[in-house]
C-alpha cells in the first residue's frame, strides 16, 4: 500500500488527538526521551551493555533498526520496568500495548555472580556508574551466566497485527530499556529480581544509602572511555554466536 506524505501527517495528527483524549481522561502518557541527533543511543555502561546484548539476537537483525527509529521519534510512551516485566505503549499506525516478560535470574546463577564478584565493587555509586574492574565487567556481561537475559528467557506480547517474533514495537521497547538504564541502572537488577547491594559486601554502609544521588554522576559515563573498548550500540557484535530465538507469547483475542 502506498502512503503519501498527507497520509502520514494525518495518521500522526490522529494519534496525537487520541493521546490528548486519554490525557484528558486522566491517563498518564509520557514519551521516553531518546537522543535524536547522535549515533549512540546509550552512553553509559549499563545502557550500552543492554543494547549490545540485545543486538546479539541475530534472528531479529532486520527488526532492530525500525525499533531504534521508532524510539528516536518519540513513539514509546509510559515505559515501566518491574520485576520480570517491561511494559509500554508504542505509537505506530495505532497505539499498541506492548509488554516483554523476562524470567528472573536463577538464584544459583546470581549467587555465583555475587561470590565471584566479591570485593570488586567499592561503592553503590561505582556500581551504578559502571566503574567496574575488567573481571566483574566480564562476569556481569557473560552471555551465558551473566546478568543480562538470554533469548530463551524472553517472551513478547504486542497488540499490533504483526505476527513476527519481534515486531518493531517490541524492538522499540527493548531499546527503550537501554535508554532508561542510562539514568536508572538499578532497574536492571529490579527486572532480573536480584538485589544489587549484595555485590557490595565490602562497601561501607554510607556508600550504599542514597541511590538517587547517582543520577548526575552517570550522565555521559561512556563505557568505551572507561574500559577502552568500543560498544557502540548501532553495530551488532560481529563474532556473537547466534542464540536461539526468543519466544513470543500467544496473542490475546480481541
Amino acid at each position: 500500500m502506498w502512503w503519501s506524505y498527507e497520509d502520514v501527517r494525518e495518521q500522526k495528527e490522529r494519534l496525537q488527538r487520541e493521546i490528548a483524549k486519554r490525557k484528558k481522561r486522566g491517563e498518564k502518557f509520557e514519551a521516553l526521551a531518546a537522543p535524536a541527533g547522535q549515533k549512540k543511543l546509550c552512553t553509559t555502561f549499563w545502557g550500552q551493555a543492554w543494547c549490545r546484548n540485545l543486538e546479539s539476537y541475530q534472528d531479529y537483525e532486520s527488526r532492530l533498526p525500525r525499533g531504534r527509529s521508532y524510539l528516536r521519534q518519540g513513539n514509546v510512551y509510559n515505559l515501566e520496568i518491574e520485576a520480570g516485566t517491561v511494559s509500554a505503549v508504542v505509537a505506530g499506525s495505532e497505539l499498541y500495548d506492548t509488554s516483554v516478560h523476562i524470567q528472573k535470574l536463577p538464584g544459583k546463577q546470581w549467587r555465583k555472580i555475587v561470590e565471584q564478584g566479591s570485593g570488586q565493587v567499592g561503592s553503590m555509586l561505582d556500581l551504578l556508574a559502571g566503574k567496574l574492574g575488567d573481571g566483574l565487567m566480564r562476569l556481569l556481561t557473560d552471555p551465558q551466566n551473566g546478568l543480562f537475559p538470554k533469548p530463551k528467557e524472553i517472551r513478547f506480547d504486542c497488540s499490533c497485527p504483526d505476527h513476527a517474533d519481534m515486531c518493531k514495537h517490541v524492538s522499540a521497547v527493548l531499546y527503550g530499556v537501554g535508554v532508561l538504564l542510562d539514568t536508572k541502572p538499578e532497574l536492571l537488577f529490579t527486572l532480573r529480581g536480584v538485589d544489587q547491594a549484595e555485590l557490595l559486601s565490602n562497601a561501607s554502609s554510607t556508600a550504599i544509602t542514597d541511590l538517587s544521588a547517582s543520577a548526575g554522576d552517570l550522565a555521559g559515563a561512556d563505557l568505551s572511555a572507561i574500559f577502552g573498548i568500543d560498544l557502540a550500540v548501532d553495530m551488532p557484535a560481529a563474532d556473537a554466536e547466534p542464540p536461539k530465538s526468543a519466544k513470543r507469547s500467544p496473542r490475546k483475542k480481541r
